[in-house]
């Protein structure tokens, strides 16, 4: 019965994992030299996927469980509060995307892939948009929350939290790879 339970996690595990073999920001997407807002917070965006999918990226039982002395949150919770950023920011630009499992159910390797899905569909959106302000949050026909907002709250808020990630598994012994150039947003071979 042992045998048969290990068998099984181990394939289940395997499909997981070839499953995030074709997720974006592997490398970050090319785009043509063309600064407009909505081009530089999807950029911002982008560079926070590449950030996140290589922060990420072969994290083991014991960096999920990482956490550093103190209070604050494991590396676990830390990857689930991102993923709660980035159904916020969809939410707060008004960008339907389906989560294809409830969070309550996704194991890591879903989590990680349902929020580089999700970030890749936010900075889809901003590029596609005509104006920064039609994501602005109105209540009651006034303007409540400037799109800035988005900027200096749920973005940069994953950033810091991608930031911890790779700090709490080079502090587990396992650090980013170092072929990962954050620079240009590319890996070498």
């Amino acid at each position: 019965m042992k045998i048969l339970l290990n068998i099984t996690t181990i394939f289940f595990f395997t499909i997981s994992m070839n499953s995030q073999n074709n997720l974006p920001y592997y490398q970050i997407p090319e785009m043509e030299e063309n600064y407009t807002a909505q081009n530089t917070v999807a950029r911002m965006i982008d560079g926070l996927g590449f950030r996140y999918f290589w922060a990420t990226e072969g994290l083991r039982a014991l960096d999920l469980a990482y956490q550093p002395k103190g209070k604050g949150r494991d590396c676990q919770k830390t990857i689930h509060h991102i993923y709660d950023l980035s159904t916020k920011m969809l939410s707060l630009t008004k960008t339907e995307f389906k989560q294809e499992i409830e969070k309550d159910k996704m194991l890591f390797a879903e989590i990680r892939k349902q929020t580089l899905l999700n970030l890749e569909a936010l900075s889809n959106i901003i590029k596609t948009s005509k104006d920064l302000s039609e994501f602005t949050i109105r209540k009651d026909g006034e303007i409540s929350i400037p799109f800035f907002y988005i900027i200096n709250g749920p973005i940069a808020d994953a950033i810091w939290h991608t930031g911890q990630i790779a700090s709490f598994r080079r502090s587990s012994g396992n650090p980013i790879n170092s072929k990962v150039n954050h620079f240009s947003g590319t890996v070498s071979n």
